[in-house]
C-alpha cells in the first residue's frame, strides 16, 4: 500500500511535526527589511535553501514584507494587473483592502479537513460563470475588516488541542486553518501578517485556484502545509468562456508542479456537465502522467448557479450517469481518490 498523502499533514495533528508557518518564524534572515527588492528576495532564496539563518528579522517577516511590496505594482495573481494597491487602487479582482465574509468551523470539506477552519475572503481572480460562492467572489468590498492580530487570536481559539486523526476526540477544535475566497491570493500579504501574530501548532491550508504567480507562489513556500486546489478545465477554450482567463492550462499544470514539489496536495475537480472529454479526462491524465502522492477529490455536485444558464451546455445538473463515467476514468488511472 502506498504512503498516505497527508502524512505530514498529520504528522503535525499528532505533534511529531510542526506547521511550516512555525518554522518560517523561528528561521531568522540576515538582511535589513528595509533593503532593496532584489535583495530582499536574494536573502528569500538563500533562507529557503539553508536550515538557519545568521540573525535578523525572521523568513516570515521577509516574505510578508514582500507580499507587501508586491501590492504596489499588483502581480499576485497572473493577471498581473500592475495597479497599485497600497494606494487604493484595484485590478481585476476588485479588492483593495482585504475584506473577510465569513469564518467559521466547516463540516463539509474532505474528511480528512473536517473540522476546518474556513476563512473566507470577498473577491476572487476568476469570474467564473457558475461560481456557487458568487455573492462574495463578485463583491470584493463585501464583508469585513478584521486585524491581523484579532483574527490570529480567532484561530488560536479554534485550533485544536489534541492530536489525534479519531474524528470522535476533535470536540468542534479545527484540525486546520483553511484560507479560501473567492480566492485568497488577492490576500496573501493579510494571511502571511496575520500568520505573523500566530502560536498556533495548526496546518495551513491553501484553498486556491492557483492561477498564481510564480513569486507568489514562493512565498507560500515553507509556510502553505497542504494545497487543496482547484483544478477546472483541460483545455484554454473551456477556461476562457466560464471563467474569463488566459492561458490556463500552462499556469495551472505549472503551478500544481511547483506546490507539490513543496507540500503535500489535494486535488479538487467539479465535474462540468457534458464536459468530461474535453476537461474531465484531460485533466485527470495529467494528474496520474505527472503528479505522484496527492489525492484527488472528483466532485458530483454542479448545479447551474450564479449565470451558469447563459451556457446552454452548463444549464443542467451533473448526471449521475456522468460522474459514474468520471469516477471509473479515474479508479482505472490508479488515482487515489477521497472518500
Amino acid at each position: 500500500m502506498s504512503e498516505d498523502p497527508l502524512t505530514r499533514y498529520w504528522g503535525i495533528l499528532d505533534g511529531t511535526s510542526e506547521p511550516r508557518y512555525l518554522e518560517s518564524k523561528r528561521k531568522t534572515v540576515d538582511v535589513d527589511l528595509d533593503a532593496d527588492t532584489a535583495t530582499l528576495w536574494e536573502a528569500h532564496g538563500q533562507a529557503l535553501r539553508h536550515s538557519k539563518g545568521q540573525g535578523g528579522p525572521s523568513l516570515l517577516d521577509l516574505k510578508t514584507e514582500l507580499a507587501n511590496r508586491m501590492l504596489r505594482s499588483c502581480s499576485l495573481c497572473e493577471r498581473a494587473c500592475g495597479v497599485d494597491r497600497t494606494e487604493g487602487e484595484v485590478g481585476h479582482c476588485g479588492v483593495s483592502e482585504t475584506r473577510i465574509s465569513s469564518e467559521f468551523l466547516h463540516m463539509g470539506e474532505e474528511p480528512d479537513l473536517v473540522p476546518s477552519h474556513t476563512i473566507f475572503f470577498s473577491g476572487c481572480t476568476f469570474d467564473c460563470v457558475f461560481c456557487q460562492n458568487w455573492d462574495i467572489s463578485t463583491r470584493p468590498d463585501s464583508g469585513e475588516w478584521i486585524e491581523p492580530v484579532t483574527l490570529a487570536e480567532v484561530i488560536a481559539r479554534k485550533a485544536s488541542q489534541a492530536g489525534t486523526q479519531d474524528n470522535e476526540r476533535w470536540q468542534g477544535s479545527a484540525r486546520n486553518v483553511n484560507w479560501v475566497g473567492g480566492d485568497p491570493t488577492s490576500h496573501i500579504g493579510f494571511i502571511l501578517e496575520t500568520l505573523g501574530k500566530c502560536s498556533a501548532r495548526t496546518p495551513q491550508i491553501w484553498n486556491s485556484n492557483m492561477y498564481l504567480t510564480v513569486p507568489t507562489l514562493r512565498l507560500l513556500e515553507g509556510v502553505i502545509d497542504v494545497y487543496l486546489t482547484d483544478f477546472k478545465y483541460g483545455n484554454d477554450d473551456c477556461a476562457r468562456r466560464l471563467s474569463n482567463v488566459e492561458n490556463y492550462t500552462e499556469i495551472i499544470r505549472r503551478n500544481h508542479k511547483v506546490a507539490r514539489s513543496n507540500a503535500e496536495m489535494i486535488i479538487r475537480h467539479l465535474v462540468l456537465p457534458t464536459h468530461i472529454d474535453c476537461c474531465t479526462k484531460p485533466i485527470l491524465s495529467w494528474i496520474s502522467d505527472n503528479l505522484s502522492g496527492v489525492r484527488v477529490n472528483v466532485m458530483a455536485q454542479y448545479r447551474p448557479a450564479h449565470r451558469a444558464r447563459e451556457h446552454r451546455e452548463i444549464s443542467r445538473p451533473l448526471k449521475p450517469s456522468e460522474y459514474r463515467k468520471t469516477v471509473v476514468f479515474a479508479e482505472d488511472l490508479g488515482l487515489d481518490l477521497c472518500d
